[in-house]
């Protein structure tokens, strides 16, 4: 099969993989991280690395060829010969590979070996990879300590344990990038948003150049069936600059991106690539995936007027958060529950009411929460006993979270916040007035003000619910695919509230003691 043909096909499925969207299949996909990069966009990648004059082109996640396949068509463009290297630790996906038209000639110098273990003994000229995106939780303890280990023994610093897989290759890979090189790496927006990423971005910018960052809309994502935001990042092994151009994509499949890189990287973009000149301290201090924050967007934070913490985690919401049927069933005493909230679609709109409480209670979904302190287990009611028995049958104690705690069904506990968060939507991220008197789980964020005064609440909710603070949201929150974000509770204190609205309701910060008592936020019993 022609090149052409495999690459026609390539952009036809946009990604060249068929994504299955659940089951054992999609499992698999996550444990390994093996998302293959498209077409159009492995094309522009190499582009940026060749243009640099490498005569040899190293992917140390080889994985389905796409960008081998891609370096063989820009080589024959450009009229020039690369020699193709790389690693790969699953043989099954050179087999792919061999069926996307790559001759054994084309991978007999991949080595069938672990990148970040065992990495190559020489440096190279151009780099280029997708590598392997496996979240923190899935890699194996051991595995991560060496990783971190790893990490810090070059960056300086350990990296923060939430760090995944793929921002090891990228420290490796920067590691074997020559005097020169170029290195282009297609990584989530994880990479910059992460708690890791002020460690891990000092020691690139201080040893390297970042040329640019290329992000994606939504609708132009090379991975559109993937809960990922995925950004391209171009980075030099020479003195580094305090300047980078920053892209956005609007269209996928679009050569202009291929163009734009092979002219090497200019300024004024295209009708398909928006580029931003930005200050290297500017975009570090903003988020090198997010956009230049316009004039007036930045005002007063957030916690200047609220203290933001977690909902409440259960360890098991299916024994702990009930029906009323449920707890009247078990026969749970009405004392030892609390109204709670626990999906923000339970929630319509940006209120939550005793009514709605009413009717999510009619429609059968859980209301109630399981509070109980840390008291001896006979001293409860037999019917809590023997419900708390059957938790212990089920082997609750042992669960992670669960296990922590002293004894395992001590609750924790909130105050009832007045408005509440939901921090991980696609285009409904929202501020929640807690009309209700709930406490919620762990689906959102519970926002305490400053001052209890009610005329002081409702000028900051007043705040909170304008369009243009939501949209600043974009500047706290962590990206995922399809347009979703997430918010931690740090990161939400740092939300820029719009000056305009905050002078037009004269929303003033109260006096603030000198050390915040969360106790009496978290209720410590």
């Amino acid at each position: 099969m022609s090149y052409e043909r495999q690459r026609e096909e390539l952009m036809a499925s946009s990604s060249g993989q068929q994504i299955p969207s659940s089951g054992p299949e999609r499992e698999m996909l996550r444990e390994r991280g093996q998302f293959w990069t498209p077409a159009w966009v492995a094309e522009a990648m190499v582009e940026y690395v060749l243009a640099g004059g490498a005569s040899t082109l190293f992917d140390p996640a080889v994985g389905a060829g796409a960008f081998f396949l891609a370096g063989k068509r820009v080589a024959t463009l450009l009229g020039r010969s690369i020699t193709l290297l790389g690693t790969e630790v699953d043989p099954k996906a050179l087999e792919e590979a061999r069926s996307n038209g790559l001759t054994a000639s084309d991978l007999e110098q991949v080595r069938i070996t672990n990148f970040l273990m065992h990495p190559p003994d020489v440096k190279f000229k151009g780099i280029v990879a997708n590598p392997p995106y496996i979240r923190h939780h899935r890699i194996p303890i051991a595995a991560k300590e060496k990783m971190q280990q790893f990490g810090a023994s070059v960056v300086g610093e350990p990296l923060d344990g939430r760090a995944g897989i793929h921002v090891y290759f990228l420290v490796r890979a920067l590691q074997l990038l020559d005097s020169d090189g170029r290195l282009a790496f297609i990584m989530p927006a994880d990479t910059c948003e992460g708690v890791f990423a002020p460690s891990l971005w000092r020691w690139i910018t201080t040893h390297y150049c970042l040329d640019a960052v290329v992000t994606f809309s939504p609708k132009a994502s090379p991975f559109p069936n993937v809960d990922t935001n995925p950004l391209i990042f171009m980075i030099r092994n020479t003195e580094p600059a305090p300047l980078f151009l920053w892209a956005k994509c609007l269209e996928p499949g679009t050569d202009l991106l291929k163009e734009w890189t092979r002219a090497g990287c200019p300024a004024e973009g295209n009708r398909t690539i928006i580029v931003h000149r930005r200050l290297l301290a500017e975009g570090l201090a903003t988020g090198l995936s997010r956009s230049p924050v316009p004039e007036g967007e930045q005002g007063p934070a957030l916690g200047e007027f609220a203290t933001v913490l977690r909902g409440i985690a259960t360890g098991a919401n299916d024994y702990f958060f009930l029906t009323s049927s449920q707890a009247h069933e078990m026969g749970i005493p009405h004392r030892l529950l609390v109204p709670a909230i626990g999906r923000t679609r339970d929630i319509e709109g940006d209120t939550i009411t005793a009514e709605r409480l009413k009717t999510l209670d009619g429609l059968g979904r859980p209301t109630w929460l399981l509070s109980l302190d840390g008291a001896p287990m006979e001293s409860f009611p037999k019917e809590v006993q023997a419900y708390l028995e059957r938790g212990e049958q089920m082997g609750l104690p042992g669960r992670p979270l669960i296990s922590s705690r002293r004894p395992w069904y001590k609750m924790e506990v909130r105050k009832t916040p007045p408005i509440l968060f939901a921090y991980l939507g696609r285009r409904n991220a929202r501020f929640i007035r807690n009309h209700a008197g709930v406490v919620p789980l762990t689906g959102f964020l519970c926002v305490y003000p400053e001052s209890e005064d009610p005329q002081f609440v409702e000028k900051l909710w007043r705040v909170l619910s304008y369009p243009g603070t939501i949209a600043n949201l974009r500047l706290i929150g962590k990206s995922y695919g399809g347009g979703a974000i997430k918010v931690e509770p740090r990161a939400l204190e740092r939300l820029p509230l719009p000056e305009a609205i905050v002078s037009e309701v004269n929303l003033v910060p109260p006096p603030r003691p000198h050390q915040l008592q969360l106790d009496s936020l978290l209720l410590v019993r």
